[in-house]
């Protein structure tokens, strides 16, 4: 079965075919380094992590670019509020990322550059839409000149006239028309600043990503561009004009977009007080896959809202697994008919537009199948090896960090073997006094059918 990708330049499913097949080349918008990251960019970072894998074992060779923005008015407003120098801020938050990105076992991305390192690159892009009609000067700026592109909206499904409803013009700016957007700011006073055939001054956000996509992937069409839902209106709108307008190319084949995370039911906001980092969460709950598990439980284009109770739930959905695998077991796993079907079906749910929540369901299903035939070692180790296998392709690392414990792996054997003495000596009431005391200090028992006891750390 073909991979199917739902397409929002298209806004329908369509069979993936890259332009050169096997290669394929893949652009997401990246962080904007001013503040640390939060849950609703570790969506993004895992999502787009995910598809890189998955299209990687599907057989494919993926190019994959994200880049970092490390110039732009946020930048330079929270620089001036904290009263330090921009590029100490950068510099401190792009250390920050990558921690994030190793917390989460998130990999780096191919080419992850930044913008202030190809801003020659983009003098030559917005010279180049000069000479083509497309950019105007004014006043130490340069626009994009909207009008003159008449595919614009495309992307976005809006008319300009729809577009026009509720902007502004201030009155020091020089834009012919509202919808006209920067391609180069000239510089106020103190502000950072190169140089360039209008004076100096830094390049407009959209500006970067287009320049840095095409040349990092060496092409003029991407396969696929990727970023959150927010980002098709006016950011990837702007992308794809300025690109078109220069190249006369198609810009991107395929366009994905990941739904918005809200906080109980809430935009996500310092201001609300709901602001969740990942470095937060990571405090909280010690385990990046509570945070992926909450993410594969809806598909990646749907809106997600984080509560304290959907967390609960992954962390119950991990602790499933996690029992499962610490389980003890031996032999030569087997290929048996049921992991081959579950395996296949996990394939079918992920070439349907990456569907994750079928595809965990499979996991579970394994899960159940192996819990189910535990007597069988030869079963729970292939099921084992199976569930290893398409969490790895999850993105999960099963690698459970244990919960605080008061009682070391000795003290707990000895009292798993004075239990055994208790139920022999029928004194259940002492049996069970030594479970509960267990698991008062992060210790859970759980008895076999054979008689035999495991345990394992509260997470």
């Amino acid at each position: 079965m073909p991979i199917q990708i739902y397409n929002s330049l298209s806004r329908k499913k369509e069979e993936f075919i890259p332009l050169n097949p096997p290669q394929v080349n893949i652009y997401t918008c990246g962080v904007t380094v001013y503040d640390e990251s939060h849950i609703g960019h570790a969506r993004s970072l895992y999502i787009f992590g995910l598809i890189r894998k998955y299209l990687a074992f599907r057989g494919f060779k993926v190019k994959f670019v994200r880049n970092i923005t490390d110039i732009d008015d946020k930048i330079i407003n929270r620089a001036n509020e904290l009263k330090v120098d921009w590029k100490e801020l950068v510099e401190k938050y792009i250390a920050r990322y990558y921690e994030d990105l190793a917390v989460l076992g998130i990999e780096r991305a191919d080419i992850e550059p930044r913008a202030t390192e190809n801003i020659p690159a983009m003098v030559e892009y917005v010279r180049g839409l000069i000479e083509k009609g497309f950019a105007y000067t004014g006043g130490g700026d340069v626009y994009f000149n909207v009008r003159k592109f008449t595919q614009y909206g495309k992307l976005s499904g809006q008319s300009i006239d729809q577009m026009e409803t509720g902007v502004r013009i201030e009155p020091t700016e020089l834009k012919k028309d509202p919808l006209d957007f920067a391609l180069w700011k000239n510089s106020k006073p103190g502000e950072p600043s190169w140089e360039s055939p209008w004076g100096q001054g830094r390049p407009g956000w959209h500006i970067e990503c287009s320049v840095m996509s095409q040349k990092f992937l060496n092409t003029q069409t991407l396969d696929i561009h990727a970023g959150g839902r927010d980002l098709i209106f006016p950011h990837h709108e702007n992308e794809t004009a300025q690109a078109e307008a220069l190249t006369g190319k198609p810009f991107a084949k395929y366009w994905i977009h990941h739904g918005l995370l809200t906080i109980n039911g809430q935009k996500m906001s310092k201001s609300l007080g709901n602001f969740v980092t990942i470095k937060d969460f990571i405090a909280k709950y010690k385990n990046a896959d509570f945070l992926k598990l909450f993410f594969l439980s809806a598909h990646y284009a749907h809106p997600i809202d984080f509560t304290e109770e959907k967390i609960t739930e992954a962390k119950k959905a991990y602790e499933r697994i996690d029992i499962l695998m610490r389980k003890a077991d031996s032999g030569q796993a087997k290929s048996f008919k049921e992991i081959e079907e579950a395996k296949g079906k996990f394939i079918e749910a992920m070439d349907d537009d990456f569907n994750t929540p079928q595809a965990l369901a499979v996991v579970f299903e394994l899960v159940n199948l192996a819990n189910k035939n535990i007597a069988d070692n030869e079963f729970t180790l292939a099921a084992k090896q199976a569930i290893k296998e398409l969490a790895s392709l999850l993105g999960l690392s099963l690698n459970a960090q244990s919960g605080a414990s008061e009682v070391s792996e000795t003290e707990v054997l000895e009292k798993i073997s004075q239990r055994q003495d208790a139920r022999k000596n029928k004194d259940f009431a002492l049996s069970d006094k030594i479970r509960q005391d267990l698991e008062a200090k992060g210790v859970i028992l759980e008895d076999t059918k054979d008689g035999k006891t495991t345990w394992r750390r509260k997470l």
